[in-house]
């Protein structure tokens, strides 16, 4: 089976840099493919993608060793083992707030003994192998995001869930349910405190912590802190950015542009 690079980086003490995918179109998704980024996250829950436009995206991906990751819109079986099915390496489930929650996702993403995952990984055989059932229970990884002051409270119940990989925070939930204003970088100081006590508790437990970013300072910041997989921005904001520049730079020349008649 295709080895899954998240695995190796972690193994060795890396941090992935993870790139977020919100546009539902396979030519922007090779597009981010191909600029270096270790893993990509196509996001079915806030996005604009659905599973139709999720398959071809993954196939896009799949042209490049860029490792391919799904978050699911919730916490239901049918969409997360789709998802694998298609041959997503890894998926982030949004809202899991208890052990039992935690319980569940490890369970709906594993194979028997170990889950109660059904088999039929239609595209996931074309991208992971044709032995792909012997091994994506020690391949695929699995994020559980911590987002809610529920989640909090049973931090240490969810994080020794046998199985969960990885716990991904969401500083914007987070900062909302915590009271505070949604953001991802600047974050009010109960946020900032919050954030701290995961990523300790998931070291203590051995989990990857995994958190959401806005600029590359902030990522960066955090990479130092101890986290091993960091998003930052995405395709649509990357894309706004990128065009706002282009336009700045034209409108600030001695003669604008639009006053050329272009």
């Amino acid at each position: 089976m295709r080895p899954n690079r998240l695995r190796e980086i972690w193994k060795s003490g890396g941090a992935a840099l993870n790139g977020w995918l919100a546009i539902p179109n396979s030519f922007s998704a090779e597009t981010m493919a191909h600029q270096g980024w270790d893993a990509l996250t196509i996001d079915l829950q806030h996005g604009v993608v659905d599973y139709q436009a999720m398959v071809p995206m993954l196939q896009a991906i799949s042209t490049t060793a860029t490792v391919p990751v799904v978050r699911v819109p919730w916490l239901e079986p049918g969409i997360l083992m789709k998802t694998l099915d298609a041959g997503a390496y890894g998926v982030i489930c949004p809202m899991v707030n208890t052990r039992e929650d935690a319980q569940k996702l490890v369970a709906w993403t594993h194979y028997a003994p170990r889950g109660t995952r059904s088999f039929g990984p239609v595209r996931a055989l074309l991208y992971g192998g044709a032995d792909y059932a012997q091994h994506a229970n020690d391949t695929i990884v699995t994020f559980a995001m911590i987002e809610t002051a529920q989640a909090l409270d049973n931090l240490d119940d969810i994080l020794s869930v046998e199985g969960l990989d990885a716990i991904y925070i969401g500083p914007s939930d987070l900062s909302l349910a915590l009271g505070c204003t949604p953001t991802f970088d600047d974050v009010d100081p109960p946020v900032a405190q919050a954030i701290d006590h995961i990523l300790a508790r998931a070291k203590a437990h051995g989990v990857v912590a995994a958190i959401h970013n806005g600029s590359t300072e902030a990522a960066l910041r955090r990479i130092a802190k101890g986290f091993q997989f960091v998003t930052v921005s995405s395709d649509a904001r990357l894309m706004a950015a990128g065009a706002q520049q282009v336009v700045a730079q034209m409108r600030d020349r001695p003669t604008p542009v639009s006053a050329q008649g272009y």
